[in-house]
């Protein structure tokens, strides 16, 4: 099963990071499920993501609808954008390797998302509201650290942001069958074994689940 990992760490080779040794545990498990295959890696923060933005992705978006001629740079961006696009819809795995920051997912992040949630190509509009057009079997695994603890019910519970979001463009707007988490959390206040432990229980029970067809 062709499989993308998308690492959205600002310090992705930093080996000593939660979401670092959480893509490790994934990719161990891979390994042993499907030892004639490798995942492709895309680490956000090794290159330059075009954002919406008045000089960027909204400039290139305005040209190619209007047919305006695009400057060099331009060019550039609707490249690397339409690269991401393709590259995204090729794999019917997707793996989000990512720190929880401030509640929410990553600049980098929600920079990608805005670079492959584009309109007749991921979803569409209709008369009846948005339709999700990644139905062929699509599924997404988000791999999260996180200093707190999030699945306990008190107040950090509805603060997860980025869970709440990821699964609401996978499964809500592009409709992809299943969103899945398994969480490195409490990696302020426990110790790193109990992390990695619970991070590894949690990695069991969506990695099968994950990989049916």
């Amino acid at each position: 099963m062709k499989t993308l990992i998308i690492n959205a760490h600002p310090n992705f080779n930093n080996e000593n990071s939660f979401s670092h040794k959480l893509q490790e545990m994934f990719l161990r498990k891979y390994k042993g499920v499907f030892p004639n295959d490798t995942p492709e890696i895309l680490n956000l923060y090794a290159f330059d993501l075009p954002r919406i933005d008045a000089t960027q992705l909204l400039s290139v978006w305005d040209k190619q609808h209007t047919g305006k001629t695009m400057t060099e740079e331009e060019q550039r961006m609707s490249k690397i954008t339409t690269n991401l696009l393709l590259q995204f819809k090729s794999y019917h795995r997707i793996v989000i390797v990512s720190p929880l920051h401030n509640f929410n997912v990553t600049s980098q992040l929600k920079d990608y998302i805005d670079n492959i949630l584009v309109a007749r190509q991921t979803f569409k509009y209709t008369s009846e509201g948005s339709v999700g057009l990644m139905t062929d079997n699509y599924k997404a695994l988000y791999l999260q650290a996180s200093g707190s603890i999030y699945t306990n019910d008190d107040r950090y519970k509805p603060l997860d942001f980025s869970y709440s979001y990821l699964r609401a463009m996978f499964e809500d707007i592009m409709a992809f069958d299943a969103f899945y988490i398994a969480r490195a959390q409490g990696t302020a206040i426990l110790t790193e074994e109990a992390v990695l432990q619970n991070a590894e229980n949690d990695l069991d029970q969506a990695f099968n689940a994950f990989y049916s067809l």
